[in-house]
């Protein structure tokens, strides 16, 4: 395809192009569609959220942009380089969720054949692999046998084998998902110090506070589509209110103007709410025969994003 046609990766170049760009991307297992045209751009250096319940589609995308499978229509690039390309992969670093390293080989061997499997010049090896250890905090057990290391130190492991060799896009699945907080803190700092040495990193993680603190950008997949994109500021403009009252009596459906309502017994928390409404909101309650005892503007987080996406796209 030419550079300059519609679809190609923008950029004036590979170095200057975006770190994934993909247009209508579809993956069909039969006549079970798993991607529906995902069409995205992650620029260099960003951290990208990629989200959604079990079975949405966010393995086989990564697969598909990985190249371990072939799409049944729409293209993609990594690093200016079409999906697939073998140069582009060695630039590229991957943590699966499931991973097994062999229990007899130590920490130091493990990452010793990531560094043969990449493949980097034997003369980096040794820098390679000291960085990596030191960066995930595995220095002091380099010589120990995986065998002896905890779930949450293989994860580590796996973490530090993604980071050999300084890759310039960096895919990880649930990289924290098996840390205590302290091990999540510091993944949340090694995957900041990476976007600030231009990395970008392409995040699965169903650990919705862990992506809304790292992450630039998030979208959100299900049943194989994007139903939606954007910066955290962008996901949660939305505001909410919380009203504690009693009264009401069974009139909740009279208070549907103000928007989708969860209801909690004494507590109804309006989702799409904005702060202007509020009164006009108590006036009706309380024209209702209700009484209200407190109102309470509620910020919505990430993780309330998302249970609304998902609810408002169930088939009706």
């Amino acid at each position: 395809m030419p550079a300059d046609s519609p679809a190609a990766p923008p950029g004036g170049g590979a170095a200057a192009s975006p770190a994934i760009h993909t247009v209508e991307l579809t993956k069909r297992f039969g006549s079970t569609v798993a991607l529906a045209g995902l069409t995205m751009t992650v620029p260099r250096g960003e951290i990208f959220g990629f989200l959604g319940p079990n079975g949405a589609g966010k393995t086989t995308a990564v697969k598909l942009l990985l190249g371990l499978l072939r799409p049944t229509s729409g293209e993609g690039w990594l690093l200016g380089q079409r999906v697939g390309d073998l140069a582009t992969r060695r630039r590229i670093g991957y943590l699966p969720e499931l991973f097994r390293y062999q229990a007899w080989l130590s920490a130091r061997e493990v990452l010793a054949l990531h560094c043969e499997l990449a493949p980097l010049p034997r003369s980096r090896w040794k820098e390679a692999i000291d960085g990596a250890l030191n960066i995930v905090g595995l220095a002091d057990r380099a010589s120990s046998r995986v065998g002896t290391f905890s779930k949450g130190m293989q994860q580590r492991l796996g973490l530090g084998a993604a980071l050999l060799g300084e890759p310039e896009l960096v895919f990880l699945d649930e990289p924290t998902s098996a840390l205590d907080p302290i091990g999540r803190h510091d993944v949340r700092r090694i995957i900041r110090e990476m976007a600030e040495r231009g990395t970008a990193v392409f995040l699965n993680s169903h650990l919705l506070s862990e992506v809304e603190q790292v992450c630039d950008r998030v979208a959100v997949v299900d049943h194989g589509r994007v139903i939606a994109s954007g910066t955290m500021q962008d996901l949660l403009s939305g505001s909410a209110v919380r009203v504690r009252v009693s009264g009401l009596d069974g009139q909740l459906a009279k208070l549907e103007a103000f928007g989708p309502v969860d209801d909690e017994g004494e507590h109804l928390t309006f989702t799409k709410l904005g702060p202007e409404r509020v009164p006009d909101l108590v006036s009706e309650i309380v024209k209702l025969g209700g009484r209200v005892y407190e109102v309470v503007p509620r910020h919505q987080n990430l993780e309330d994003r998302f249970l609304q996406l998902l609810h408002e796209d169930e088939p009706k």
